[in-house]
């Protein structure tokens, strides 16, 4: 059961996204946005982006970082190649890999679709030029990658002190990078938090479907 109930806490909270993003569209939509654009949600939005100004050195900082859960795809990616390679087969490299490459080709697709179909861009120019940032990209990123790295760590590292080790690291890097994005003010707040709920919701279903074929193959 309780995977049943992670998974209806991963489809309220991509449900929760959805609702979100389309409020955006429609409440105290104001022209404050770069060259015009409308940005919805004006009032907070505004007042936000100019509690918290300008911050490019936390930008850049966290643009590089942004390196990290990339890096750790790539490493899944050689583990389920080199299972692939050993084992001859798809069908017999673990489930919970090919899941996670499925996640991430959902995560992919996910944030290419929000750079061709623009809800928001940026409040300010990024080398004198517009770009889309609803939802954060650089959240969702880490958001959907950080906490899968953390479920894999929980499941094969057997080392009690590496994996806490590792955990603690999972949770200062995702909180800093959250933060920093937040702060760096190159996104509207309604850019984070529809990142939040679209990430944490679509990690939870990827979470709630290895356990369900955990349960059945034991």
């Amino acid at each position: 059961m309780k995977e049943k109930k992670i998974s209806i806490v991963g489809i309220t909270l991509i449900t929760a996204f959805i609702i979100w993003t389309i409020l955006i569209q429609i409440v105290d939509v104001q022209a404050i946005g770069v060259n015009g654009t409308d940005v919805g949600f004006a009032t907070i939005n505004c007042w936000f982006h100019k509690l918290t100004g300008e911050n490019m050195a936390i930008y850049y900082i966290t643009d590089w970082m942004g390196l990290i859960p990339i890096l750790s795809c790539m490493i899944f990616g050689v583990v389920g190649f080199i299972q692939l390679i050993k084992r001859k087969s798809l069908l017999k490299v673990d489930l919970d890999i090919m899941f996670l490459g499925i996640y991430y080709i959902v995560v992919i697709l996910a944030y290419l679709f929000f750079e061709m179909i623009p809800i928001n861009y940026r409040p300010i120019l990024i080398e004198g030029a517009m770009e889309v940032s609803y939802p954060s990209s650089t959240t969702l990123l880490v958001l959907s990658v950080m906490p899968t790295v953390s479920f894999q760590n929980h499941r094969r590292i057997k080392n009690i002190t590496i994996r806490n080790v590792i955990y603690i690291f999972i949770v200062l890097f995702s909180l800093f990078m959250v933060i920093g994005r937040t702060v760096s003010g190159v996104h509207w707040l309604t850019d984070i938090i529809g990142s939040i709920l679209f990430s944490i919701g679509l990690y939870l279903i990827y979470k709630s479907i290895v356990m369900r074929f955990d349960k059945n193959v034991n």
